[in-house]
């Protein structure tokens, strides 16, 4: 009953920037925390950022400095605002919603996965 769309992948030269966006779908009373993460080929699925209801981020420490996550609490959308792209952050990057309340229970929900490729 609740579906997360990401979207904004693409290709993208290394020191260029991206900007992904995941919007929570349903009927949802309340998102306790939105983040992200990445799978790299022959890689375990890692971190990338988190955010809270209430603004408090966390980051990974390859990203630090390089990644901006924001929320949007009144359209259930996060951000992930990507610069000074390199070409290990390529991997499919998947929008995590943690602790979603909805009229049948709560639950947590993964999105579908955007590409980002990065050429070095």
């Amino acid at each position: 009953q609740v579906q997360l769309v990401e979207s904004g992948g693409g290709l993208v030269q290394a020191g260029g920037s991206l900007r992904l966006s995941c919007a929570a779908s349903g009927s949802i009373f309340s998102i306790n925390a939105m983040g992200w993460y990445r799978q790299a080929p022959g890689k375990q699925r890692e971190l990338v950022a988190t955010i809270t209801s209430g603004g408090s981020t966390n980051y990974a420490d390859s990203v630090k400095g390089r990644f901006t996550i924001s929320r949007d609490n009144a359209k259930n959308t996060v951000y992930l605002q990507m610069n000074s792209l390199k070409f290990e952050d390529t991997a499919v990057y998947y929008c995590k919603a943690d602790w979603v309340q909805t009229p049948w229970g709560t639950d947590n929900y993964w999105g579908q996965g955007t590409q980002v490729a990065v050429s070095s």
